[in-house]
């Protein structure tokens, strides 16, 4: 029997009940900044003499959809893992590409937003090394303080670029 709407092709590939993705595929879709993504996952057990690389043992490729503004676009990405499918499902690997943007804005953005890290005119290797060491403890003092007001107020807007206003204040410091 034919719905309103789709042609009997259409019924005849879209089994019912749907049918559960084997743990080799994973569809993940979710609203995330206003916008629909949508993300599939497909993962391919490989030897490191297939794809040219060594210790790979897991292949797969992600396809992100995003609709922005009435538009869709789409992303399509091939990762390499040392794990095998056993160890890493589908389920997991996505899980690891999306970690993967925790450091980017947990770390490299504070640096350059909280600490202007970008404008550095200091070029030789040993200076730019203790000075990006020093850079990261102080982040990590201030992340610790700002987790500690978030903890005493869930919904405070403290974050490390007031954390470095008030140091600065507090110390007779520019502002």
């Amino acid at each position: 029997l034919p719905s309103k709407g789709l042609c009997k092709t259409c019924l005849s590939h879209r089994p019912f009940p749907p049918r559960a993705l084997p743990r080799n595929r994973v569809l993940k879709r979710e609203h995330n900044r206003g916008r629909l993504e949508i993300r599939f996952l497909q993962c391919l057990e490989v030897t490191p003499s297939q794809v040219g690389f060594p210790g790979a043992r897991l292949a797969a490729r992600l396809e992100t959809r995003v609709k922005r503004a009435g538009q869709w676009t789409r992303e399509v990405v091939f990762l390499l893992s040392s794990l095998t499918l056993e160890q890493l499902q589908a389920q997991g690997m996505l899980r690891l590409k999306r970690n993967y943007w925790v450091i980017e804005s947990r770390l490299h953005h504070c640096l350059d937003v909280t600490l202007q890290e970008d404008l550095s005119r200091v070029r030789t290797p040993n200076s730019a090394l203790v000075l990006g060491m020093l850079r990261r403890v102080v982040l990590s003092v201030s992340n610790a303080a700002v987790d500690k007001a978030r903890q005493a107020n869930p919904k405070s807007k403290f974050n490390t670029k007031t954390f470095r206003q008030r140091f600065l204040s507090a110390r007779g410091g520019r502002e």
